[in-house]
């Protein structure tokens, strides 16, 4: 008698939607870790809750997109888009930043995350679109970006000091919408 073989198990779908307040302490706990733990982030130390929503009330103000993840329920990351540089001549061009949950890497969520972001900030009318990702050895975030359209543009060495060593930031590049083979509205 043959044991027939067991079907392989649906992968829960990533949800992505528009952060919420309620969602910080979530976003905080995911980004907290970074912080302390891993080079994605140059920041030395963890902002509270309180800066978090001040900072999503600043992308939100400039009518870019703050998204969270869930996955199963739980908020498992998060992403947002910034201005790249404040200087008028760069209104075109904005900056992604993505940030997953240690415990949900490898379960779509960044590029789901990634995916949504390019989305949204096309539709406003968005050029370019810049990924300054921290650490030349993250290749997960490399790859994710690479597959969304991403390419290298260049690497900044030695550019951070953090966690005892120095850390190289990668700058990757992509197009949105038409990119720059048209001129934008006046």
């Amino acid at each position: 008698m043959s044991v027939p073989s067991p079907q392989p198990q649906a992968r829960p779908s990533v949800r992505v939607r528009d952060a919420r307040e309620a969602d910080m302490a979530a976003v905080q706990d995911i980004y907290a870790y970074h912080v302390r733990r891993g080079l994605a982030s140059f920041e030395e130390a963890a902002p509270d809750i309180e800066e978090l929503l001040r900072r999503r009330a600043e992308v939100l103000k400039r009518g870019l997109p703050y998204l969270v993840a869930e996955l199963e329920g739980q908020i498992v990351g998060f992403a947002y888009a910034g201005p790249y540089r404040t200087r008028s001549a760069y209104r075109y061009t904005v900056e992604d930043s993505v940030y997953v949950d240690q415990a949900a890497l490898r379960r779509g969520v960044g590029r789901a995350l990634l995916a949504a972001l390019i989305e949204r900030c096309t539709a406003l009318g968005y050029r370019q679109m810049v990924a300054v990702i921290g650490d030349s050895g993250n290749e997960s975030s490399i790859r994710a970006h690479a597959a969304m359209g991403f390419r290298e543009v260049g690497r900044l060495s030695a550019i951070g000091y953090k966690l005892d060593r120095w850390v190289d930031s990668v700058l990757m590049q992509r197009p949105l919408g038409p990119g720059d083979s048209t001129l934008p509205p006046r």
